[in-house]
């Protein structure tokens, strides 16, 4: 099943990992993507590679937890078929003892808030499509917690119940929301963005996992639920690599 040309999607945090993955994804299966992120450089040389495809894109440069930008963003659609919210991030991985309030903050604000900002903004466009989709992407931080991870497992655990909640108040509607929580997935930023640049620890995330989940596993799990038919609402899907029975039980070939 797929959209036609007239259907826009809008993905946020599209510049790197699985939110560029999902543009290329939803582009392939016929949405006119809106590709948004602060980098603006990335996200307009992602557009052009899928113009040059044959696909419609365009770039906006956009930080989510600027409620103000989102808020002028929002005016350019009347009507939207689908927005991803994946916009997000971890920062560091330290006990609830020594954690930076600040990390904490700037994780709350750009998974909670962010998600919060954009989805209020566009949800009149969403409603006036006669058939929206929200996507959260979460994460299996926000269903189960770890020890080093308690502030991103806050965020995230925020971001599950902002989803659950808003699927039980805007029931009725033409609206569905739709929750994918991934587990370990190896992209090229996550780790070293949560680590600060230190390829060392991010590498040990990932050591002696042979086939980690990537980026587009799961850009083609949010194509999938997207793609159902308009009375099929996927509420929440937890993917994992096989060798990740939670997020505390990994099997390592070490």
């Amino acid at each position: 099943m797929t959209a036609p040309g007239n259907r826009i999607a809008v993905v946020t945090g599209a510049s790197s990992g699985i939110g560029a993955a999902t543009a290329r994804r939803l582009a392939e299966a016929g949405y006119r993507v809106v590709l948004t992120a602060r980098r603006k450089d990335r996200i307009e040389a992602l557009a052009e590679e899928l113009v040059d495809a044959g696909h419609q894109a365009t770039a906006y440069a956009l930080d989510v937890t600027d409620r103000a930008a989102v808020d002028e963003f929002a005016t350019a659609f009347r009507s939207l078929a689908v927005l991803v919210n994946n916009a997000g991030g971890a920062l560091g991985a330290d006990p609830v003892a020594t954690g930076d309030p600040a990390d904490w903050r700037q994780m709350y604000e750009t998974n909670v808030i962010g998600t919060l900002n954009i989805t209020q903004a566009l949800l009149p466009a969403l409603t006036a499509s006669g058939d929206g989709t929200v996507v959260v992407v979460s994460s299996t931080a926000g269903h189960g917690t770890y020890e080093g991870g308690a502030g991103y497992v806050a965020a995230k655990h925020g971001e599950h119940v902002l989803a659950e909640t808003l699927r039980l108040e805007i029931v009725g509607t033409p609206v569905r929301v739709i929750e994918i929580a991934p587990g370990m997935v190896k992209t090229d930023e996550f780790a070293t963005t949560r680590f600060r640049g230190d390829t060392d620890k991010a590498a040990k995330v990932y050591a002696g996992v042979s086939a980690p989940l990537t980026a587009d596993d799961v850009a083609d799990t949010i194509t999938w639920t997207v793609t159902r038919p308009p009375h099929v609402n996927i509420d929440l899907l937890v993917v994992r690599p096989r060798a990740q029975a939670s997020n505390t039980k990994i099997h390592r070939d070490l």
